[in-house]
């Protein structure tokens, strides 16, 4: 248990910290899914769409912390092959 009132306070600050990164990760899992399902469909134009709404969302995502940046780039570039082999 914290002893200290600054210990005290990080775990406040730690419980609200993970309530929003966890709606950060979700909205941008929720964006990839609107991509996976377009190349399901085989609907170029709303994967194009798709792909190009998640790029910035997954930068936003490594800038603030919830993802490393190569876990971000290898999401990116995985969407961005499978909308490019869609002919």
């Amino acid at each position: 248990m914290a002893n200290t009132p600054q210990a005290k306070k990080r775990i406040r600050r730690n419980a609200r910290r993970t309530v929003i990164n966890k709606n950060r990760v979700s909205q941008i899992r929720t964006k990839i899914k609107s991509v996976e399902t377009a190349l399901e469909a085989g609907d170029k134009a709303a994967a194009t769409a798709a792909l190009s709404a998640v790029q910035p969302e997954l930068a936003r995502g490594v800038a603030r912390g919830v993802f490393h940046k190569n876990t971000a780039a290898r999401k990116f570039s995985r969407l961005t092959k499978r909308v490019a082999a869609l002919s």
